[in-house]
């Protein structure tokens, strides 16, 4: 896709100059960076490891080799994340020239390093979920490689397809997509339905904020600019930048603050994508030192296997807990299914019973011994999904029995789902650096091809508030959205609500790569699975 302008002759002297190049230390410095980066997760990979009890020097390095790729391409991930998403962030205060390219590029790195490590955690693993349970449990096995080989490899091959074509197409979207296809290989290589292969529940609760979002953008974005032009009668706030010269003060803080909250918002939501991914690596290669909380105090689990041993009898109800079918794969196909068979309640009641005879029988999570480690974080997974399913399926329970399960739930999530500081800093560090890098093909795109005419600076204010605001709900829910196509499709709704026009080539092309990312993501990923299962 060319970069020649195509605003107006008259809106050419207001372009921002995006033909400067770097300075000569930014990719020494970006290097540096990264090796930097690189090194301290090392460090930290070989002291959990080292307080976990192992010796280091004795454990085999093909696990520390295998992790040590995987974190790179993760790491990649996010990276290109970075320039490719993060983009849309700050098109509208460089071609309101609130501020100069390098100064935005640098205050948006440092907001979206400071997004991810304010994040709760909770969307990244609401991606992960997305995953069947079956293929979740099985993370440290070759299959559990082919499988996070597959996603990171289909995920950057689509990002940075779009990103060469100058298209704002989401990584959100794209992982999502990569995973389903991973889902769908998997339960096809098993003899059974490609349908089966995915967790529908939580895909469809993703899908209707995939799907809502470019929606939420446009309508809130043209409505908040009808708004402001009956409430704010500044004519300022409606023009179009005069040559190169910054906004008066009070618009530029505005369009300076929209930029922070949506570069701060986009971290936080998209840095998890990236952090639940190295986690999946970190469980499947090192689950001795990884599969449970070890930070969990000692004086906690007999509270835990005290709570674990009363909901088990509640479930039972005085039943003796006789199964045909082990406990495991009563549950898997529960929540596989939904199908919720009369063995369901005893099954989840033995599984509670197992996990409190473990945990009370060592005392603490950091003793219990390396060939159980992963067995117990399967049981607890697993009957953490099952709860979540009782509730999603409403399965009727006495009211004292579901408040003890969602007590239990919530002490089975903090021993399977955390996230280590130094994961938070690398993925952290990756996404800002990324920022720094490849942004100007995305920056004209949003700036200059979507509308006909130059963005004005209350167009850019109202897009960039509302994907503000909705990508930081959609945070606060745990659910995954897309920057890019908040954003741009918030500025498209600038456009249409102040008349200015629209390109419908561009806004063809958008929805072709919108239409066209599941779908592909998909067909990639499911045949690298195909692919990597058989090496």
């Amino acid at each position: 896709m060319s970069e020649k302008t195509i605003f107006p002759p008259a809106a050419v002297d207001s372009r921002p100059d995006l033909t400067g190049k770097n300075h000569r230390f930014t990719p020494l410095f970006i290097i540096l960076a990264a090796l930097c980066g690189l090194a301290f997760a090392g460090a930290n990979l070989f002291s959990d490891v080292a307080d976990a009890g192992q010796n280091v020097s004795s454990t085999s390095y093909v696990p520390f080799l295998l992790l040590g790729l995987a974190l790179v391409i993760a790491l990649g991930f996010e990276f290109v994340n970075g320039f490719h998403d993060t983009a849309n962030a700050v098109a509208t205060v460089i071609y309101t020239h609130s501020l100069t390219p390098g100064v935005a590029i640098l205050w948006s790195g440092l907001c979206n390093f400071s997004g991810v490590m304010l994040s709760s955690g909770v969307v990244a693993f609401g991606i992960i979920s997305l995953l069947p349970v079956d293929l979740i449990l099985q993370a440290s096995s070759g299959h559990g490689f082919a499988m996070i080989y597959a996603l990171l490899f289909s995920a950057i091959i689509w990002n940075l397809g779009t990103w060469y074509l100058g298209l704002p197409s989401s990584s959100s979207h794209t992982l999502i997509g990569s995973i389903i296809g991973v889902g769908v290989a998997n339960a096809i290589d098993h003899g059974r339905s490609g349908l089966d292969g995915v967790n529908w529940d939580q895909a469809l609760n993703v899908a209707y904020a995939l799907l809502l979002s470019p929606v939420v953008g446009f309508v809130c974005a043209a409505g908040l600019l009808l708004l402001m032009k009956k409430v704010i009668r500044n004519r300022q706030l409606y023009v179009s930048p005069e040559g190169k010269r910054p906004p008066p003060p009070w618009i530029r803080g505005l369009l300076i603050l929209t930029c922070t909250g949506v570069s701060f918002a986009h971290g936080s939501n998209d840095g998890q994508k990236g952090m639940g991914l190295i986690m999946l690596i970190l469980v499947g290669t090192m689950p001795i030192v990884y599969a449970l909380n070890r930070s969990i105090p000692p004086e906690q689990i007999p509270r835990v296997a005290a709570l674990s041993q009363v909901t088990e009898q509640q479930l039972l109800n005085g039943q003796p807990a006789a199964l045909s079918t082990p406990p495991r794969d009563v549950l898997i196909q529960f929540v596989s299914s939904g199908d919720n068979t009369p063995q369901v309640l005893p099954a989840l009641s033995m599984t509670l019973h197992n996990i409190a005879t473990q945990i009370k029988q060592y005392g603490s999570m950091d003793r219990i011994p390396a060939q159980l480690v992963a067995n117990t974080r399967n049981d607890m997974y697993l009957a953490s999904e099952s709860i979540k399913a009782l509730k999603t399926h409403e399965v009727s329970l006495p009211a004292e029995t579901q408040n003890n399960l969602d007590a239990m739930k919530r002490e089975l999530d903090n021993a399977t789902r955390f996230i280590p500081l130094w994961v938070k800093v690398v993925v952290a560090l990756a996404l800002g650096l990324g920022t720094m890098v490849g942004w100007r093909r995305i920056v004209i795109t949003v700036g200059e091809r979507i509308g006909k005419n130059h963005l004005s600076y209350a167009q850019g204010a109202s897009a960039e508030l509302v994907a503000m605001v909705t990508i930081g709900a959609a945070d606060g829910f745990g659910l995954p959205v897309s920057t890019t196509h908040v954003l741009s499709s918030g500025v498209a709704g600038t456009m249409a609500a102040n008349r200015s026009g629209l390109q419908m080539a561009t806004l063809r092309n958008l929805l072709i790569a919108w239409v066209l990312t599941l779908p592909v993501s998909i067909l990639i990923s499911a045949l690298l699975y195909m692919l990597f299962i058989r090496l």
